[in-house]
């Protein structure tokens, strides 16, 4: 009767100590996997903060953030120093080391597709398969006309993009039975200078920068969303957390909805990519 109660007692043992064993492999497999996530930072609050200063930031010019869907890829433009032009690089975890790789020494604004499989770059764009990013490619001549600075789509398909001119509108182009339709312009609330479309995957908002008059600095960041009518509802500035006396552009959400990212600039060849916890943009909404 002893023997089969410490038998009893040292199997309880083993499997609580396996039980640990599992939870133990299980947060480190967690923290390992954190580390490798937006390139090991820890996430900012309610106030934007410069994203990964110590790893992207120089003195030059660093704006145009693309982020991959797993969360472990940024791609974004540089330019100063080695770099002359607005040139492409990418900053990722490699074989398990955290590298800079330059993807093309001139490129237009990155947005990579809600699938990862295709990265835009204004009117051109590559695919991605398992050997890495083709070469560029045109969209085409339904496209040609715009001079499209960032092209950015939805879930479904759908093209939201700018033109580089003063007082141009923001335009969607539909895909229909797998061709893109000729694009229209948004009925959207914009000012002078309306620029760097980020359509929600949903479409359910979307986010730009502007030029007005009643903004805070050179560039501002506004954000509207999709009315129960499915129209588009009035232009929210994102306030004074965000904006500044500055340039601040190129705004957009992280793939799983966590964090707001977009680039200051300062005048010259300088800029920085900041990001912020995404509750500030959300939190508008209740408001209008």
């Amino acid at each position: 009767m002893r023997i089969a109660y410490f038998s009893l007692l040292l199997v309880i043992a083993l499997a609580i100590n396996a039980c640990n064993n599992v939870e133990h492999r299980s947060k480190v497999d967690k923290e390992e996997s954190l580390e490798e996530i937006y390139l090991g930072q820890d996430p900012p609050g309610l106030a934007p903060k410069p994203f990964a200063p110590k790893i992207i930031q120089t003195e030059h010019r660093e704006a145009a953030v693309a982020i991959s869907p797993d969360l472990k890829s940024f791609y974004f433009r540089r330019r100063g120093g080695t770099y002359k032009n607005n040139a492409l690089v990418v900053v990722q975890f490699k074989d398990e080391q955290l590298t800079e790789s330059l993807i093309a020494p001139r490129s237009g604004e990155p947005f990579i597709t809600p699938n990862g499989n295709t990265m835009h770059l204004g009117r051109n764009y590559r695919t991605k398969d398992s050997s890495g990013w083709s070469a560029v490619k045109p969209l085409g001549a339904t496209f040609d006309k715009f001079p499209i600075m960032r092209l950015t789509t939805a879930s479904n398909g759908t093209y939201y993009f700018d033109e580089a001119s003063e007082n141009g509108p923001l335009r969607y182009s539909r895909l229909v039975d797998g061709n893109y339709e000729e694009p229209k312009a948004l009925k959207l609330d914009v000012g002078i200078w309306n620029a760097h479309p980020f359509i929600a995957p949903d479409e359910s908002y979307i986010i730009w920068d502007d030029q007005r008059e009643s903004g805070y600095g050179n560039s501002d960041l506004y954000i509207s969303f999709r009315q129960k009518d499915s129209s588009w509802g009035p232009a929210i500035n994102l306030g004074d957390k965000i904006n500044t006396e500055f340039e601040d552009a190129f705004g957009s959400i992280s793939p799983d909805g966590k964090y707001f990212f977009f680039h200051r600039s300062y005048g010259g060849n300088k800029a920085d990519i900041f990001w912020v916890d995404a509750k500030v943009i959300f939190s508008l909404q209740k408001s209008y």
